[in-house]
């Protein structure tokens, strides 16, 4: 009898043991408490304040989330989830945190995150901070200026903001361009340079300044402005075979994909994917920008040439009588002499010195804020990338590299990856009517 009384003692013993082993390797007796990590700052939240929150426990997995508010006592939950499923280790939530929702006032706040386990413990963790309530939307303060752009042109906007800005920009129809700051009259203003589509109309386009401060409010203003319609040439170009016989060759050593196309099937290649493939890589290449403005006056025309192709040319091009494709002119093609020297056309930095299909050998300048200029069709690049220029700096000489039919430079000006007419940026009274008088506040 007390042989078997000591038997069952032990074998309870026994399943005790195997049943706490159990629970300690499945989780339920872990006492690792969950992880909280955010994804920004919350110390400021508005009526618009996105945040996102890392949950995370390793062990047992996540049981119950919560992000709430608390007030003078008041507690407003923001977000709370309950997790049945046990092991599920990791949890991104992303909220957008509206203070005027919660019937919040301005002013001092707690915000608390928690997050418990599935552990028979309940492990939990509490991340508490001190948070300030601010619904007060951002003011946008204009120069007074009116915005007179015509089309293809280049429109410039500066601005002050009531309130540092967490983001700020210029939406044109549905493409946003960020504003970089600038000190003028030691105040911090906002500027941005726009490109104007070259089928913009007062009618069919859309301008939105924007602004968000550091709680998540938001500001959209509709600035005056004005839009010069422009008569934009249209002209039929004749390939002849010369012409063909003379460029074709050169794309198809360099580009496999060309190997086996006739002279008319490898040019209608060029002109419409390798354009577009270029003007994209063109538009990559300006997407960073130096955030202080390097550029100094008026932009330098290259000298003692002559203009053959301006901005905005609608070209048809027709080979043995047939129309094969067509294209927009998205610079001015100035010529002189043969191998003429190419000077920067005002202070930057090189981001691109190298060949570029349809443009040949090609040199792109960063002027900073969202603002270059592209040099095109070299016979030889005398720069290099990073290397900063000065303006009347030469950083090549004129040729006939990629899909040129003759010695000369194609001068572009980029903005915000855009295209827009050079002619501007040549011209002093522009650019003091346009931009200089702007900043003046």
């Amino acid at each position: 009898m007390k042989k078997t009384h000591l038997y069952m003692i032990t074998g309870g013993a026994a399943l005790l043991v195997l049943l706490l082993g159990w629970l300690f390797f499945f989780g339920y007796l872990e006492t690792e408490k969950p992880q909280i990590e955010l994804a920004e700052d919350l110390s400021l939240i508005g009526k618009n304040k996105k945040a996102e929150i890392l949950f995370s426990d390793k062990k047992s997995g996540l049981a119950d989330l919560k992000v709430e508010l608390v007030q003078d006592e008041k507690r407003s939950i923001v977000f709370e989830e309950k997790i049945s499923a046990r092991r599920n280790n990791q949890k991104i939530v992303s909220l957008t945190i509206n203070a005027e929702e919660a019937s919040l006032n301005d002013g001092p706040a707690t915000l608390n995150i928690s997050a418990t386990d599935h552990s028979l413990f309940k492990n939990e963790t509490v991340f508490s901070r001190q948070v300030i309530i601010d619904t007060k939307p951002p003011q946008i303060v204009m120069s007074g200026q009116p915005g007179y752009f015509s089309q293809g042109g280049t429109g410039f906007f500066a601005y002050l903001v009531s309130k540092p800005a967490d983001e700020t920009g210029i939406y044109v129809n549905d493409s946003f361009t960020p504003a970089s700051k600038s000190i003028t009259n030691n105040k911090t203003a906002y500027v941005a340079y726009l490109a104007m589509p070259i089928e913009a109309t007062k009618e069919n386009t859309r301008v939105i300044i924007y602004a968000r401060d550091e709680a998540g409010n938001e500001t959209r203003i509709v600035p005056s402005f004005f839009i010069k319609v422009v008569n934009f040439r249209s002209d039929s170009v004749v390939l002849g075979e010369s012409f063909l016989r003379m460029k074709m060759p050169e794309f198809q050593a360099s580009f496999p994909q060309l190997q086996g196309k006739s002279l008319a099937e490898s040019f209608e290649y060029i002109n419409s994917r390798m354009r577009a493939d270029n003007d994209n890589k063109i538009k990559e290449i300006c997407q960073k920008s130096a955030a202080n403005k390097l550029w100094d006056g008026t932009f330098l025309r290259m000298r003692n040439a002559a203009t053959m192709a301006r901005f905005g040319d609608r070209r048809n091009y027709i080979i043995d009588g047939k129309t094969l494709g067509n294209s927009i002119h998205l610079g001015v093609d100035l010529a002189s002499i043969a191998n003429a020297p190419i000077e920067a056309a005002n202070n930057g930095i090189v981001v691109f010195a190298q060949e570029l299909g349809i443009y040949g050998n090609a040199v792109i300048i960063d002027h900073g804020q969202g603002l270059f200029s592209l040099y095109a069709h070299l016979s030889s690049i005398d720069t290099s990338v990073g290397k900063n220029v000065k303006k009347e700096e030469r950083i090549g000489y004129s040729g006939l590299t990629g899909l040129a039919g003759g010695d000369h430079l194609h001068f572009s000006i980029i903005v915000a990856g855009q295209f827009v007419n050079p002619l501007e940026w040549w011209d002093y009274h522009w650019i003091e009517d346009n931009i200089n008088k702007k900043m003046r506040f």
